[in-house]
Parts: structure tokens; sequence; C-alpha cells
């Protein structure tokens, strides 16, 4: 079966890769083929071609920002958050293996149940986050450079101080134009991912003018959403112009509603906003000045909680707003909230590597680099194992460090890059020591409720014994060699009861035929019956009738026994075998076998 995928998450940084490994890895595990484009923070990677998508069973949509859905029409296709692409990208394979994803027609998608529909609050986000990741590249780039600047002193910008350096008052400058598009920008791609290209204009129109009457953050998101819905209304209400008119309506009516009514509507919000974000500015700068701890404990929780998702998002675009009104110090909490997730890992790998399997561990010590350079979502594969457990130690352990960080008046004046941007910071080694203290803790707490791993043990040795290998099969009809080979399983021990194991290999014919073509069958079954899993194999001289998908007879069958609840053992087995037997030539190889020691030595040594 051949599935693309298309993954996207808001900055485009760790999601988004991530959700394409995950898809991936499941992929590979269940014995498909998949495509994945990334839609991340450089662009789309790896893009979907039109015969790409013209010969998919399935696609998989695991996005948390606007892709281009439309050529998918006519398509099955699953559209989830990139979250559930990232814990649940197994799930997601099996849906589409299982042919239960609905077909995508025009606008309208439909989800797996009901339940899953995509509501107004998951559309709302969508668009807000198509905002914030255009966004963040703008405030990030700005905020370092006009951090840079400060290594000429505070005040080197600044024509009438002793510290002015017109090189850092140049870099400054630039960094300020740069963070001046926030709102703009945020406001103007909000726009764009409800209404297309005629609400990128009024929303850039929209955020300009909030931009330029201190409605600030709160009142670029307000314009953001009227000038994407408005866009949307006059778009759906012009429709029945006749096509002659396309032009205009495109350079001249459509523009002209769109940009005068969000013009005139933000000139009347943009006094509520105004006074809005003082307001919560006053309130923010009271916890700082009086309670550190309690703003420690709420970033803290807030970073830790989802990692990258709504939450974490929140905080660190709070952050950034107040960065860019020349509040360093919310920003050093922030920022040591969100380095500390994947440090916890990192230092519970080092200190216990027996509470990690070898490739758990690996990922968890490349958490340190991803510490270090800020990237949260390191620590997400490990707190979706266990998320009652590991999320609370996260979200402790990230509020520690940032009470921390604001007990000792750090002050932080980039919004992103983590250790990379130390020379930045006023008091780097005391924020350095601050992120360790709550990391140590967290990775400790870690090591304490979370037991020895299991060691990641091998298919079964015993799994191909001649005693279960058949050189010449004597029946040539589906149901007759069902019946010979499980009688063979069933004289060499494997079987505590060959009819109930039979049931469940017919019940799985009845669901579609499991011989795949190329003169191979793999008839599978899990049962209760099984008392040690076995691949039995039969080579047949003559060929066996077996409802092959190709219409051509089988000549070798695997079939696979395993216990009711061995489903990883049952997994690995159908992977490994189904890669083996699609490699080019092997059934010839197989057919020249001449002894039953030869059929094993070709499956497992070759």
């Amino acid at each position: 079966m051949k599935l693309l995928g298309v993954t996207g998450c808001p900055t485009g940084i760790a999601h988004t890769f991530m959700a394409e490994k995950a898809l991936k890895a499941a992929a590979e595990k269940l014995g498909c083929q998949i495509k994945v484009e990334t839609n991340g923070a450089i662009g789309v990677e790896n893009a979907l071609t039109e015969a790409d998508i013209k010969g998919a069973d399935a696609i998989i949509i695991a996005s948390d920002k606007s892709v281009d859905l439309d050529r998918f029409n006519g398509k099955p296709v699953l559209e989830v958050s990139v979250g559930d692409g990232v814990s649940k990208a197994e799930e997601l394979v099996l849906a589409c293996l299982s042919g239960k994803v609905p077909v995508r027609r025009g606008t309208v998608i439909q989800n797996l149940n009901p339940g899953q529909n995509q509501n107004a609050a998951r559309q709302i986000y969508k668009h807000l986050m198509n905002g914030v990741s255009h966004m963040l590249p703008l405030v990030v780039a700005g905020g370092v450079l006009i951090a840079i600047s400060f290594l000429w002193g505070i005040y080197s910008f600044d024509p009438a101080s002793d510290q002015y350096n017109p090189v850092a008052a140049m870099i400054k400058s630039v960094g300020g134009y740069s963070m001046g598009l926030m709102v703009t920008v945020l406001s103007g791609f909000i726009a764009q991912s409800i209404g297309g290209r005629p609400g990128l204009l009024a929303g850039l129109v929209g955020g300009s003018i909030a931009a330029g009457t201190d409605a600030g953050f709160l009142g670029g998101i307000v314009a953001g959403f009227l000038s994407g819905y408005l866009s949307q209304g006059v778009v759906r209400s012009l429709r029945k112009l006749p096509r002659q008119l396309e032009g205009l309506k495109s350079i001249f009516i459509v523009p002209i509603v769109t940009i005068g009514g969000v013009g005139i509507l933000m000139m009347l919000f943009a006094q509520p906003c105004a006074a809005l974000n003082q307001w919560m500015m006053a309130a923010l700068s009271k916890i700082q000045n009086t309670s550190p701890v309690l703003l420690g404990i709420v970033i803290g929780c807030m970073c830790a909680f989802d990692m990258g998702g709504p939450v974490n998002k929140a905080a660190y675009v709070t952050g950034t707003v107040l960065l860019g009104q020349g509040n360093y110090y919310f920003m050093a909490g922030v920022s040591a909230a969100c380095i500390t997730p994947p440090l916890v890992l990192a230092i519970a790998a080092t200190i216990k590597r027996n509470r990690f399997s070898e490739d758990d561990r690996t990922a968890a010590l490349v958490n340190y680099v991803l510490g270090f350079t800020h990237i949260t979502e390191g620590a997400i594969p490990f707190a979706a194992k266990n998320p009652l457990k590991v999320i609370p130690i996260l979200m402790l352990s990230s509020s520690i460090s940032a009470i921390a960080t604001y007990l000792m008046g750090v002050e932080v004046p980039a919004p992103h890059g983590g250790f990379l941007i130390l020379g930045l910071v006023n008091k780097p080694v005391v924020w350095v020591l601050c992120i360790l203290l709550g990391s140590i803790v967290g990775a400790v707490l870690y090591i304490f409720v979370t037991p020895v791993a299991k060691k990641n043990t091998a298919l079964p040795e015993d799994l191909l014994k001649e005693e279960t290998v058949c050189l010449s099969l004597e029946n040539t009809e589906k149901e007759e060699v069902i019946d010979e080979m499980v009688a063979m399983l069933y004289a060499d021990g494997v079987l505590q009861d060959a009819e109930a194991f039979k049931k469940e290999i017919i019940k799985r014919e009845k669901i579609s035929s499991t011989a795949f073509g190329n003169g191979i069958a793999i008839p599978h079954g899990k049962s209760r019956a099984v008392g040690m899993p076995r691949v039995a194999v039969g080579i047949s001289k003559n060929g066996i009738s077996f409802d092959s998908s190709d219409g051509e007879p089988v000549y070798a069958v695997f079939m696979i026994a395993v216990g009711e609840n061995e489903d990883e053992v049952h997994l690995k087995l159908l992977s490994a075998l189904s890669k083996k037997l699609m490699e080019p030539g092997f059934l010839s190889r197989l057919k020249d076998c001449t002894g039953k020691d030869q059929i094993i030595r070709l499956i497992t040594e070759e």
C-alpha cells in the first residue's frame, strides 16, 4: 500500500520533522510505503507531486498550520493535529490500511468518527498558529539582532550616549524593523489562512493599524480574524458575478471592500484593544515585582504542559511581545522553562541508562543538543509514552528553573537560541545554573518513577525450524494447503488446538487474501491456541490456487502463528517477512533450495 503524509507545525522546527519520522517508522513497521512532505520553517521539502497523489491509496495530514488540501480532493484523507502525527502515527497508518478513511470532497473533510470532526476551536487555533508560524522568524531574527547590538553597550544606539556606536545603532535599527513587522505579519497570515489572498491583503492593513495605534498583539489577532472572515464572506457573495468581471472583482471590488471594511473596524476597535494590552502588561508587571515564585510556577507549567503546543506557545508569544517592549526579565523565565524538559531526559539517560531502551537512550542523549538550543519538543516522545507520570515531572522541573531565573534577576534579550545566546545574557553562568537545577531535580524524579526498561529483544530464535518446513506440499487448493500446514504446526507442538488456530487463519483470509502476488502468500493468525511463535514454510511444485491479487498461482506459503497477546511479535514478523519476500528474485532462490536447512538459511541469513 502506498501512503502519503503532510506534516507541519506552527514554528516548523521540531514537531514537523518528529511527525515525519514517526509516520515513516510506523509505515515501515506495518509493511507499507510512505512519502512525507514537510512544511517546515524553511518552506516545503520533499513536496508531493501530481504523480505521487495519483498513485496514493490514502493520505495523512498531520498539521497545525494551513496546507494546500484541495490537491487531495477525491482521495482518502485523514486530517489530524501534528501532535497526533507524533504520538499516534501507528494508529493513523493502521486506519489507512483498514480502508476506513473517507474520501475528501471539496473543502468538506470527515475524520474516522464524528466525534473527531474539526470543531470551531480547532479551526481558530489552526488559523492563529498560521499567523504565529510566519511571525516567529521575524521576532527571533529581530530580537537576536537587537540583543547583539547591546554587546557595544545598552545605550550604544543613542547618539547622545558615550556608548554610541554607529555599527551597533545600525544593527539595532535592522532588528527593530524586523520586530516592528511582528503584529502586521501575524494579522496578515491569520487572515490568509481563513480568506486566502484577499484575506492576506486586508490582514496586513488591519495589522498595520493595530501596530500603529498601540492595539498591539491582541489588536493584531482581532484584525487577522476580522480580515479573514470578512474576505471570505465578500468573495462568496460575489461568486455569481459574470466571469467577464473576474478581473474587476479581484483587483478592485474585493480589495476596496475588505481593506476599507477592516480598516474602519480596526480604527473603532483599536482603543479597547490598546486598553486591554495596557491592563495585561500592568498585571504582568505586578506579578513580576510582587511574586516571582508564582510567575515562575505559571510559566513553568505552561511551557512544559504541551511542549510546543498551544499552551506553550501562549507563554512564548507573550514573552516575545514583552521582549519587543524592552522586558527581558519575563523571557528569561520562559526560555529557561522551555530548555529544561529535554535536558531532564538527557541527564536521566546519562545517570541511569537502564531506564531507557537502546533506541530511547540514543534519542534522549540527543536532547542535550535540543535543550541547549531551546527546542522543547525533544521531550515529547518520552512524555507521550507515560504522560501521567512524565508531564507533571517536566512541569515541576520547568517551574523550578523559571522560579530560580526570576529570583536571581536574570534577563535574556533574545527570544530564541538557548545557550547559543549566552553572550547576550546579563548573568549567563547564573542562568545556566538555574536551568541545571530544575533539570537535575527532574532527572532524579524521572529515574525514581520510571521502571527499568525491558530489553529490546529480537524476534525469537526458533521462529523457523526444519520440523515446520515442507519442501513439497501435497495439495493445490487454498483451504487444503492451510489444513496441511496447520497440521504440521500441531504435530511439532506449536499449537495446542489446531481447529481453533485454523479458524483464526480462515477469518483473516475472509477479510482479504494474504497472497500478495509474486507467487507468495503469508496466512497469519493470533490465537491463544499458539504455544510458541513460529513461521511454517511450505513449497509447492505445482502451484496453489490462493486467490492471489495478480491471479497467478502461489508457490511458497509462509504461515505465521503467534499468541493472542503477542501483537509486537506479530507486526515485526509481518514487516520483516514482507520486506524479505518482496526482494527481486527471492522466490526463484527459494525454489532452488534442495534442503530445509537451506530454506532457513536463505530467510534468516541472506
